[in-house]
């Protein structure tokens, strides 16, 4: 119950002044003295109970009506609905929840709850509250409403925080601009977190709340803790078979309010551990150690690197995977061979391929005339050097190849026939073969590539190649231009033919078309080019919590088994 005009409840006292007239006028009755009281007529003793019980009733009654009219002037009002009028001051409240990580530690999460509970508890029907969940970003929102149960039960089914960063600035922008619409001038956002300090990085000291809305911060963090992290590992992405000892090189680093001096640190491959380290952090906080395993087989494995020696495991584990793959098997068909090794087609890009002793290819040259379908199966990937004299069972088993899945890099040069060219690879070519343009008043540069494609990412320099003499394409629809000349033209092209790649220069890979052979990225360029078209892009290896990947098409869900950051099974 409420009262618009409280003050008038004063008048209660006044069903007192019926009692106080009744005792100040009781009389006692006088004593008379007779000499005998014979002759008077005896009063019934139920008579006198009654008028008594008469007397109280109606005193009683007076003191209820003088009541009631002092609570009719106090004008009473009943009902929730009646009481969201007499608030005088409604509020609008937006909770801040934190969800990261670092509210994991100990009983974080479980008192941030409860000081939600505790201001949901304290807000009326008359009041409206939000409650975002957030971390790096926003994990769950309830707009304003004045259902306060409803976000009760939210809190409750929220059963522990997530496994990401935190970020106060963006979540703060998102409470102020909810407040915009709230029905209520009187506008709180209350941030309930353990204020790790390494999330006010990003904020931006100019920004500040909306005029009239309050904020209040609830520090949930503890007093003293200690924590031992992973903040980085660094391992091969990918290795070839038959490789030496590896190294592993993991940084440890001691945080929180209470130093921790020693860390030991366990290097496991598939499982197994292979490696452990004991670190000293007495006089240091954090330290790179190096740990060893040797991959002995073909085939991904799965590493972790694992640092105990503290009370909070969650962060305690980095995941990495290492393909260790067999060399590329490069079939060069040299169509122009010498024995002089200056004027040899094939010269400088086996030269490329066998520099170095634990060379990732492995090579076999043949002449065009030896070229049959099981040299062709063997093979990751087929070369055709200025090759122009095959025949059509020789083009056939090539066309079969590419679209089981090989991969062909052609590089046409003088030798080369265009008409016949066309023909034969009208299926596999990204594109016809024009006419052969030899520029005799100058040369050509390379003007523009796809800094974005595989191959030409990590040679992102400036191309100081003369194209003395060049193949004017005509691409393909299906094909993709990687390279143009500064004439516009074509460099470079790439198609995809069903399962297999093929890549076709404009020019040869020789010294009698242009100087390529002779610039230092003319290996990287071969060995990306080859890596591109034997194997699939590289995959991503390193995920964040929240990373969003796409799984191949036709796999289906009983294929795929999956363990959170929670170390709990994964349902799809």
């Amino acid at each position: 119950m409420a009262f618009l005009t409280p003050i008038f409840l004063l008048g209660l006292f006044a069903a007192l002044i019926p009692i106080a007239i009744h005792l100040i006028r009781k009389e006692k009755p006088p004593k008379i003295m007779f000499s005998s009281i014979r002759f008077l007529k005896k009063t019934s003793k139920k008579l006198i109970l009654f008028q008594q019980i008469q007397q109280w009733l109606l005193l009683l009654l007076r003191g209820v009506v003088i009541a009631l009219i002092v609570i009719a002037f106090a004008r009473p009002l009943l009902g929730p609905s009646i009481s969201r009028l007499l608030d005088a001051d409604p509020e609008s409240v937006v909770i801040l929840l934190d969800v990261s990580m670092s509210m994991r530690y100990g009983g974080h999460f479980d008192a941030a709850k409860q000081q939600a509970l505790d201001i949901l508890e304290g807000l009326s029907n008359s009041d409206e509250a939000a409650l975002i969940s957030f971390s790096d970003s926003v994990e769950n929102l309830i707009e304003l409403t004045s259902d306060i149960e409803s976000l009760k039960l939210q809190l409750a089914n929220t059963e522990q925080a997530g496994f990401a960063g935190t970020n106060y600035m963006a979540n703060l922008r998102l409470a102020d601009q909810l407040l915009l619409s709230a029905r209520f001038d009187s506008k709180t956002v209350y941030l309930i977190s353990d204020f790790q300090a390494q999330a006010f990085e990003m904020n931006d000291a100019a920004w500040k709340l909306a005029p009239g809305v309050a904020f209040t911060g609830i520090d949930v963090g503890e007093a003293e803790s200690s924590n031992l992290v992973l903040t980085e590992v660094r391992s091969p992405t990918q290795l070839l078979e038959n490789v030496e000892q590896q190294e592993i090189l993991a940084r440890v680093r001691s945080t929180g309010s209470v130093h921790l001096n020693q860390a030991q640190v366990t290097l496991s491959i598939d499982g197994q551990q292979v490696d452990t380290v004991q670190v000293d952090l007495t006089d240091q906080s954090e330290q790179v150690v190096s740990l060893n395993a040797v991959f002995e087989t073909n085939g991904s494995h799965v590493g972790e690197v694992r640092v105990s020696g503290d009370n909070f495991s969650d962060d305690n584990s980095y995941y990495f995977i290492v393909d260790v793959l067999p060399k590329i098997n490069v079939l060069i068909v040299n169509g122009e061979s010498s024995d002089n090794w200056f004027d040899d087609e094939a010269h400088w890009f086996n030269l490329a391929l066998s520099s170095a002793a634990d060379s990732a290819f492995s090579t076999d040259t043949i002449e065009p005339r030896q070229l049959d379908a099981a040299l062709l199966q063997r093979s990751d990937v087929v070369a055709l050097l200025n090759v122009g004299d095959l025949n059509s069972n020789q083009a056939a088993a090539i066309g079969r190849y590419v679209k089981a899945g090989g991969s062909l890099l052609i590089a046409p040069g003088d030798r080369v026939d265009p008409q016949q060219f066309n023909r034969l690879f009208a299926e596999v070519s990204p594109a016809q073969l024009q006419r052969p343009a030899y520029n005799e008043d100058g040369y050509l540069l390379i003007a523009d590539y796809d800094r974005r494609h595989p191959i030409l990412r990590p040679l992102d320099v400036d191309w100081s190649v003369r194209f003395l003499n060049h193949w004017a394409l005509q691409p393909s629809e299906q094909a993709d231009v990687l390279m143009q000349f500064d004439d516009a033209t074509a460099a470079m092209v790439e198609m995809q033919v069903d399962q297999g790649r093929v890549i076709l220069l404009a020019s040869a890979l020789d010294l009698e078309w242009n100087n390529l052979p002779l610039q230092g990225l003319f290996l990287p360029f071969v060995h990306e080019t080859l890596r591109h078209l034997a194997r699939p892009p590289n995959r991503q290896r390193q995920f964040n919590i929240g990373d969003s990947f796409s799984l191949q098409q036709g796999i289906s869900s009983a294929q795929i088994s999956a363990i959170g950051a929670d170390s709990r099974p994964i349902e799809f």
